[in-house]
């Protein structure tokens, strides 16, 4: 074969469709195979192959086609066995099926596979399956084991939409409120640095705490109060009466089955202001889906500043006029601010 042309096997899969339909047109056009073969440097043998393909499929069966293994073909694990792998991994923690730990890691789903079809993987064979399984590496969610399924389904279901109507009908405001404690020297999240060096937060050894107290609305506005001493029916009932300076209609507020919440105090409080709040109970273990976990601020998004465009006009004035009077009592402070209409408000550090 002359070097100028060379091997038609080492051709382009796309050169090599060419090839064949330029063959086969030049068959169409009448002529002889023998001669087909001589212009296009290919055997006898192509040649009748490419026209016999042309006759039973046409074009399509001259097109080129992916070529190596199929999705599938030569894998160790059948299709059977890697679909009880998957599922083993979705609905199970290694612990429940006599391996150790809590999470799934390569290792751990390499050794489910070694304990079940006496198969060893190396942990980059792992991550294949796993890819290919449409499973990745994420952080998981917590649900409480204790959560009674049934209780969340009629909250949700019955007990949460009759709020929300009565809210509406007696032109109230639904807020969801938990208390938190924020320590100064707790770092959450991630950040970005230099490959290979891993950041650094200097932070000082004079660490403080303080605990807080908020309440969101399902609009997104914040309101929250940080004090120092133990959460109690006193601090319950002080958030209580501040809350309630802040709207010029009423409140209903869905709080978690806490003791202070429940307190004598507080529903001594609820009783001679029934015309300003009404409090609702949340069941024993909250369902996951409510704004009651977005209004827990953390270190890294903590108090709000309490002046803004957040503050209603009706809102009662604070001592001096100003958010820097309320936060000089050490003891406890309160803000409040707006957020936009999404999931998670806004807030800044004060």
């Amino acid at each position: 074969m002359s070097d100028l042309v060379g091997d038609a096997r080492h051709l382009s899969p796309s050169a090599q469709e060419a090839l064949r339909l330029r063959a086969v047109a030049a068959l169409v056009e009448g002529r002889g195979r023998e001669g087909v073969a001589a212009v296009f440097k290919v055997s006898l043998k192509a040649v009748d192959g490419w026209w016999a393909k042309w006759r039973a499929g046409g074009r399509e069966a001259l097109t080129a086609r992916p070529r190596g293994k199929r999705v599938g073909e030569h894998q160790v694990l059948s299709e059977a066995e890697q679909a009880a792998l998957r599922q083993a991994v979705l609905d199970h923690r290694p612990c429940e099926l006599g391996l150790s730990g809590q999470l799934w890691t390569r290792g751990q789903v390499g050794a489910l596979i070694a304990k079940l079809y006496r198969v060893r993987l190396t942990e980059p064979g792992v991550g294949k399956y796993l890819r290919r399984w449409g499973l990745s590496f994420q952080r998981p969610d917590k649900r409480a084991v204790e959560q009674d399924p049934q209780a969340v389904r009629q909250w949700l279901e019955e007990t949460w939409p009759a709020i929300r109507a009565k809210a509406k009908a007696e032109g109230g405001e639904v807020l969801f409120a938990d208390q938190v404690g924020i320590r100064s020297d707790q770092v959450t999240g991630r950040t970005w640095g230099e490959k290979g060096r891993t950041p650094i937060v200097r932070r000082t050894g004079n660490r403080f705490s303080v605990n807080a107290m908020s309440a969101i609305s399902t609009k997104g506005r914040m309101h929250f109060m940080v004090f120092t001493e133990t959460f109690d029916a006193t601090v319950m009932c002080r958030f209580l009466e501040r809350l309630v300076g802040h709207f010029d209609h009423k409140i209903h507020l869905v709080v978690d089955g806490h003791s202070a919440h429940r307190s004598k105090a507080v529903r001594t409080w609820l009783a001679d202001h029934t015309e300003e709040i009404e409090l609702h109970f949340l069941p024993r273990t909250r369902p996951n889906s409510t704004p009651t976990s977005w209004s827990t601020p953390t270190s890294s998004t903590a108090c709000p500043e309490a002046t803004g465009p957040g503050t209603r006009p009706n809102s009662p004035r604070r001592p001096g006029g100003s958010s820097a009077d309320v936060n000089a009592n050490p003891t406890s402070s309160a803000a409040t601010s707006t957020a936009p209409t999404s999931a998670t408000p806004s807030t800044r550090t004060l």
